[in-house]
């Protein structure tokens, strides 16, 4: 099955990333569609809806959209893209975006690129539009069955889980290093934990940056980009696999916000400019303070933001934030607080724009531990975050769940 995506874009031309969204969108399966529209129905739509926009591509941007949405094209997921420094194209890629999702039940996916973006930074959020149109019956399964090992080769660390009939029996957690050996010694926790050796194993499932290395040479039954793995993770261990959701799960080097429904995502988007809004600007800041992770959040959970300015969009201007404001006699507390407000500030202004924000709100990754990153999201947002056991473990969970049905779903697709 060939997959099409619709691309509703302005500018890739322009930039010379045309060619990486169709290598990215063909390295999955899929095929870039563009709907059909003409100079009197760009015209016809633009009018209808009222928008008075400057460039000719947005208007075409908005047509295209009305195109899928009357049915006149024929698409499976639609991919909507504009450029970074655009900010009429921001605006326009949002009610583009909300169009789709309200008269149709189309994938969609978000993104800013520039004119260095390469096939490989896409392919992620390709393979997430394509793993959702394809496995819709995999990503709806609720329960694992058997004895399954999920592994998470993330960027900063890798996580292993050993589920058995639908409950975790086992678990491990290590830095990422050497992306077998570091995967090795998080099943070696885990099994150790459940009591189990690799030959109870039944089913495996990988995800993460090193998930196709480690799919290789743990011959895994499931090789799943993070964006659907994660969500299947969070919404189980949230409980909330059937109704409306968000999922805001901050990585070592990214984030993503996905708006999940029954906890098949319908709307995502992943990452950022910088890396301003992921656990590293939290590694960075814990080491400044001479704190560990854990310390950083309770210390940010004490602290006023208020009290100092720090950079929320830039990693390497926060730490100099950071740095000024400890020498200006800022209490640690304080910094603490203004590096967690300014992470949760970046997603909500970056990230949260781009989804249909539905309640409730599920936080996960590493940084869900940390008691000042909650409270300060909590804030911003002005409604109560969840925060599921084992928050920091659930790629390697939906990773389980989704390979203990993935051989069955291959037998009967």
């Amino acid at each position: 099955m060939t997959v099409k995506i619709a691309e509703l874009t302005c500018g890739p031309e322009y930039s010379g990333v045309q060619s990486e969204i169709e290598k990215a969108a063909r390295d999955v399966g899929g095929e870039v569609v563009f709907p059909e529209v003409d100079l009197e129905y760009i015209d016809r739509v633009n009018e209808q809806l009222g928008f008075q926009v400057a460039s000719a591509n947005l208007k075409l941007m908005f047509a295209r959209a009305m195109s899928i949405i009357e049915g006149n094209s024929d698409a499976d997921a639609v991919f909507i893209a504009t450029c970074f420094r655009c900010a009429e194209g921001a605006l326009v890629r949002n009610e583009v975006r909300r169009l789709i999702q309200q008269y149709t039940d189309l994938p969609v996916v978000m993104y800013s690129f520039t004119e260095r973006t390469k096939a490989p930074e896409l392919s992620t959020r390709m393979e997430a539009l394509a793993t959702i149109v394809e496995k819709k019956a995999l990503l709806g399964r609720k329960r694992q069955e058997g004895i399954s090992l999920g592994i998470d080769s993330g960027s900063t660390t890798t996580k292993a889980i050993i589920m058995e009939d639908n409950e975790i029996v086992g678990k491990g957690w290590v830095y990422t290093k050497d992306i077998v050996e570091s995967a090795q010694r998080a099943i070696d926790e885990a099994l150790k934990e459940a009591g189990m050796e690799m030959k109870d194993i039944e089913t495996i499932g990988t995800t993460g940056y090193g998930r196709h290395t480690l799919g290789d040479h743990f011959k895994a039954d499931l090789v799943q980009e993070e964006l659907t793995v994660n969500s299947k993770g969070a919404a189980f261990l949230a409980d909330m696999q059937e109704g409306e959701a968000t999922v805001i799960d901050i990585g070592g080097m990214d984030n993503k916000a996905i708006s999940l429904n029954n906890a098949i995502p319908d709307n995502f988007t992943m990452g950022g400019i910088c890396a301003g809004a992921s656990g590293r600007f939290f590694e960075l800041t814990a080491r400044r303070l001479d704190v560990s992770i854990q310390e950083l959040g309770d210390l940010a959970a004490q602290g006023d933001w208020r009290k100092v300015m720090m950079n929320s969009y830039c990693i390497v201007f926060g730490i100099q934030d950071l740095v000024t404001a400890l020498a200006g006699g800022a209490k640690p507390e304080d910094v603490a607080a203004a590096a967690a407000h300014s992470v949760a500030e970046q997603i909500y202004e970056q990230q949260l724009q781009e989804v249909d924000v539905r309640d409730p709100v599920i936080l996960v990754g590493g940084s869900s531990l940390l008691k000042g990153m909650v409270l300060a999201l909590e804030e911003i947002l002005g409604k109560k975050i969840i925060v599921p056991p084992y928050s920091q473990h659930i790629g390697a969970v939906g990773a389980a769940l989704l390979s203990s049905g993935y051989r069955y779903f291959k037998e009967n697709k």
